[in-house]
This record gives structure tokens, sequence and C-alpha cells, in this order.
């Protein structure tokens, strides 16, 4: 059965080399780092997303418009497609009347389920041309998670690789000193000549 003695890179004893005493720190930094400083990091740059997310949201609203438009007919030879969310959608033609009066048409994505003369909700660029909305609230808020769980998420893995790093080096210098001492002390035990 083996026996774990807890915190002995810290005491002072004839074993202990300098070697163990910075592994025995950066224990403690990794520890820290992990519970404190990722999700930290993750929190602000979740909240950092959120705010790029929220200002191309305003810019995109001011950019383009929306407008009802009556489906008056379906591409030629459209298959449809799904988009984000699993809806499938197919392209058409449809009309709306714009602020001066003028009648306009444009081929936009409607919902399959769509058909001749439903009424839509269409987003269009200052061209005419038909857009994707705006994300929605619960889409930058998605952004942002994800963002905020990712960036914590590789931060934890930096960490332990840094702490994997540091672990082999110790190691290796453990090593090298503990041969040094046995190549001064094994020839007064085997009572050979170095």
């Amino acid at each position: 059965m083996r026996t774990r003695v807890r915190g002995w890179r810290w005491r002072h004893n004839p074993l202990r080399r300098r070697c163990d005493v910075v592994e025995g720190w950066t224990v403690l930094l990794v520890a820290l780092l992990l519970c404190v400083g990722a999700p930290l990091l993750g929190t602000v740059t979740a909240w950092w997303g959120y705010d790029q997310a929220q200002r191309i949201v305003a810019q995109q609203r001011a950019d383009r418009q929306h407008v009802r438009a009556a489906v008056v007919g379906a591409a030629s030879g459209t298959l449809p497609s799904t988009q984000l969310g699993g809806q499938h959608t197919y392209r058409a033609t449809v009309r709306w009347t714009a602020p001066d009066g003028a009648e306009k048409t444009t081929t936009a994505r409607v919902p399959s389920e769509t058909r001749h003369g439903d009424r839509v909700d269409v987003w269009l660029d200052s061209h005419g041309r038909s857009v994707p909305a705006p994300p929605s609230g619960a889409e930058v808020w998605q952004h942002s998670a994800t963002v905020g769980s990712f960036t914590a998420i590789g931060t934890g893995l930096a960490v332990l690789l840094a702490h994997r790093a540091v672990r082999g080096v110790a190691h290796r210098r453990r090593m090298a000193e503990w041969d040094r001492d046995w190549a001064r002390t094994e020839p007064r035990w085997t009572h050979r000549r170095a």
C-alpha cells in the first residue's frame, strides 16, 4: 500500500530540492488559475463578445429595412434548403410597397410551408436585396456564452499544458540532481572507486 504525504514539497527536509519547491508552487498556481483565472477570463470575454455583438446587431438594424411582403411566385428550379435552426426554406419572388408607394419585387428565402399570396417578413439592404434578419437577443446571448465558454476551456487547457511542461522540466532536473548525488555517494557504499 502506498502512503502519500501531503505538503512535503514545502516542509524542510534533507531530500527536498529546489525543483520540488518550484513544482509545489506551480501546483498551487495552476489550481488558482483553473478555479479563478479561467472562469474570470471566460466571463470577461463573454461580456466583451456580448457588447461587440450588440453593436453589430444595432448596425445591421440601422442598415437593413424590414418589410411585410406577399409571395407572388417561386423562383424557377429552387430546391428547399435548411437554414440555421433547422427550418426548411426556398427562394421565392416577393412583392411589397415601398414608402414612396412604388411596387417592388425581389427574390427572398421564405419558409417551405409558405404558399402563393401569403405575407412574410423580409429584410432588405440599402439596394433592395434580400438579406438575413439581424440576430435576435437569444442568438446574441448564445454567441456570447459560446465565446466565453471556449475562452475558459482554452485557458484551462493552456494552463494544464504549461503545468505539464513545468512538471517535465522539474522531473528531469530532479533526476539529474539525484544522479549527481548518487555518483558522489555510491563509491562510499560500495567501496568502489569513481
